[in-house]
């Protein structure tokens, strides 16, 4: 009986292997690329294989029809249905497409030469307008809150002027970039982001850590590096329109022109709000008033050999202001009725043009000029710099492992403003600033094996005033395979005296800027330890980017808000600062169509002064984001986005009764969106559908000139009217909707 049993299950065996087929193929990318743990899934038969280094695949599945499928992390998924025959192979290669997720796409702001985002040695983080569109905002500025650890910080109540803070560290350690040229100047992160038309932006990438190797001076905290369509590439035409409730208008529209071998690409911002709102009932404006256009036009010229040649141009004006509700023109300047107006005008000009040559020799110069023209109360700022860069740099592949860039940059500063920043030590004489900043950088990148790459590089740049500064640094990456990446990199920045005060008088608008001695330029010294792991699995796949990070800064230049409340006394930090801490992103996609994005970090930024540890103001230790998509039949989809924050410490005065650090909080928001035939949108939402405003904004808004300050009945403390309290926006829940066209 036995012997007839086994004779049965053998004889059931060879069936069952000669009634199934095999299905066997190979798995690339656009590129040519093998995708090695590609998901491949056979429904209704629940087999699931992950294709080998090579991207190979086999799989054995019993006679019958099925839905193959392929899949890879950032890559859109591709289905096939397929018959397979008992006793033959099938043979089914597939080739996925990157979506807007992509791990893998160029990237060029860690090196300075464009290569893949999984090969670069330094970590670059990426934010496409799919993304930001998944929540419309009115400038860069605000749509780069979406990355994990870069925080958008609005630093004062009345007139709304702000800066972006990247791993806790303030506006001008961030330098920011329009095609890899840089719009240097310590309110590069207002301006340099405010206003440049949606439409135009291929996307944005972040570096975070000191880059200055490359970049040179502001280059400390990290950087921004907002890269534009390219004109061949770009819709002929493309147009974005949202309002809200609040009453803010916003139009984003872009044009592409062919002229003989020269395509150019014209795009227009224009933000309006003029809806006075006074919710806290403090009789101050809870949102600035504004008025902004932006116009930027790029040309790209077709040459021999496809060498790059282009041209951009950017105008921006602005005319915003905040104050008393009462308050009109008619008043700026004026003490009986309190405002903070500010018109601003800048004009910005980029290029790119690669000599003639048989070697990658490239020239790049760009050039702003900066007018502001404010009154923050009766008091004045008023305000022009012009700064002009040219940088000619070689990339040469000097053999097959080994990379070479090697090149020299001039920039030149000049500054003139009507506070002490440019007075003589007497404040008898004015004394603009003039600073020539010239340097040389070489950079080498080293591929030791597939798995193991190093780069080292080194700038010297020269400082009339600082003399030699040098800036070294070097990066690491180890992939043992695809689904893993190690990175470790230590580097070092700095930044030369340039104080563009906009953004100190915006604090309080009635504090006096007090420079105490000769300031020295700030030097930072950073590593950093980044690890990937890529997770195909046959529900989802995974993504986990996590980020250990350490700077330590000298030099550092500190405004006092605390010895006297009327002033802010800047100096040289005797002492050190810190900003260390953690940093995690996660993005999980699912078979169905879920797609989640979740960071958090960890960060403690204080310096040691004198023996005590003071906390940085304005840099929570706390922060993180979250964006979760759902598409639904009939291209209907559904985006909830936002960030949270841990407390932050915040400038009080003595005997404050507002607290010291801000509550833990949260802003989400809600879209939903219909895609229609041609490349036609139309979406609606709720921004901060928790409707969160700060407890606390202004102190003594009924007596915004000080002028009962001494009154001991009324003021028994001697507060001070002060507009530096803030932590998030005062605007509360708010619908939006809107209609945009983008022709792929």
């Amino acid at each position: 009986m036995k012997k007839i049993i086994l004779l049965l299950f053998i004889n059931m065996s060879v069936y069952a292997q000669n009634s199934n087929g095999t299905v066997s193929g190979i798995v690339k990318d656009n590129k040519g690329a093998a995708l090695e743990a590609a998901a491949l899934n056979v429904y209704p038969a629940n087999t699931t294989v992950f294709a080998d280094s090579t991207g190979h695949y086999t799989i054995s599945v019993p006679e019958g029809s099925y839905t193959l499928s392929a899949e890879y992390f950032s890559y859109a998924t591709v289905t096939k249905s397929i018959t397979v025959k008992a006793g033959e192979t099938l043979t089914q290669n597939f080739i996925l497409i990157a979506t807007e997720n992509n791990l893998d796409e160029v990237v060029i702001t860690g090196t300075m030469k464009e290569m893949s985002r999984s090969a670069s040695p330094v970590p670059v983080e990426i934010i496409t307008p799919k993304l930001f569109k998944k929540n419309p905002t009115p400038s860069l500025f605000e749509a780069v809150g979406m990355i994990n650890g870069v925080m958008p910080q609005l630093n004062c109540n009345v007139c709304n002027t702000g800066d972006i803070h990247i791993n806790g560290m303030e506006g001008p350690y961030t330098m920011i970039l329009i095609d890899g040229m840089p719009i240097v100047s310590a309110l590069s992160t207002v301006y340099g982001l405010s206003g440049i038309p949606n439409s135009i932006v291929e996307r944005i990438e972040v570096v975070k850590g000191p880059a200055s190797s490359l970049y040179g001076s502001e280059a400390m905290g990290g950087l921004i590096n907002v890269i534009t369509k390219s004109p061949e590439k770009a819709p002929v035409v493309s147009a974005d329109y949202f309002m809200t409730s609040w009453g803010e208008l916003n139009f984003d529209a872009a044009t592409r022109t062919k002229v003989g071998k020269a395509t150019s690409l014209l795009g227009v911002n224009y933000f309006n709000y003029n809806v006075k709102a006074d919710k806290n009932h403090d009789n101050f404006t809870d949102v600035t008033q504004q008025n902004r256009v932006s116009i930027f036009n790029k040309w790209s010229f077709k040459r021999k050999d496809n060498r790059v040649a282009a041209l951009g141009a950017r105008y921006v004006y602005e005319d915003r202001w905040g104050g008393e509700m009462q308050w009109n023109k008619h008043f700026r300047g004026s003490d009986s009725i309190y405002g903070e107006s500010i018109y601003t005008s800048r004009i910005e000009l980029i290029g790119t043009y690669q000599l003639p040559t048989t070697e990658k020799i490239f020239t790049q110069y760009s050039y702003n000029w900066h007018n502001q023209n404010s009154w923050y109360g009766t008091t004045p700022y008023m305000a022009t710099q012009q700064v002009g860069f040219a940088q000619a740099y070689w990339d040469k592949q000097l053999t097959p492992t080994h990379s070479l860039l090697v090149g020299a940059a001039l920039r030149y500063t000049h500054y003139d403003d009507n506070t002490p920043a440019t007075a003589s030590e007497d404040g008898s004489v004015n004394k603009p600033q003039n600073t020539p900043l010239p340097g040389l950088f070489v950079q080498d990148e080293w591929t030791m094996t597939n798995k193991h790459k190093l780069l080292a590089g080194y700038r010297f740049d020269y400082d009339n005033n600082h003399g030699a500064v040098h800036s070294p640094r070097v990066a690491y990456k180890f992939s043992p395979d695809v689904q893993n990446t190690l990175r470790a990199s230590f580097g070092t920045g700095f930044r030369v005296v340039n104080l563009f005060t906009e953004d100190h008088a915006a604090l309080t608008g009635a504090r006096q800027v007090i420079i105490s001695e000769s300031l020295k330029p700030e030097r930072s010294y950073n590593g950093n330890l980044n690890y990937v792991w890529k997770l195909p699995a046959k529900p989802f796949l995974l993504n986990v980017d996590a980020t250990a990070f350490y700077s330590y800064f000298t030099n550092k230049i500190i405004g006092d808000f605390d010895s006297d409340p009327t002033k802010i006394i800047y100096s040289n930090l005797n002492g050190y600062a810190v900003s260390r801490g953690l940093a995690t992103n996660i993005e999980l996609m699912f078979n169905f169509p879920l797609k989640l994005m979740t960071g958090a970090s960890y960060t403690d930024v204080y310096r040691m002064e004198d023996a005590q540890r003071i906390q940085q103001l304005h840099a929570p230790k706390w922060s993180g984001n979250f964006i979760a998509s759902y598409s639904l039949p009939n291209n209907y989809s559904m985006d909830i986005t936002g960030n949270w924050y841990g407390p932050m410490r915040l400038p009080v005065q003595p005997n404050d009764y507002r607290p010291e650090y801000s509550p833990w909080f949260c802003t989400a928001n809600i879209q939903f969106t219909k895609k229609f035939d041609y490349g036609l949108e139309l979406y609606a939402g709720f921004k901060n559908i928790f409707d969160f405003v700060p407890k606390y904004s202004l102190l003594r808004p009924e007596d915004p000139f000080n002028q009962h300050v001494n009154d001991p009945v009324n003021n028994p403390n001697g507060y001070t009217f002060d507009t530096a309290y803030n932590y998030a926006s005062l605007q509360g829940r708010r619908m939006f909707l809107g209609i945009r066209y983008s022709p792929m």
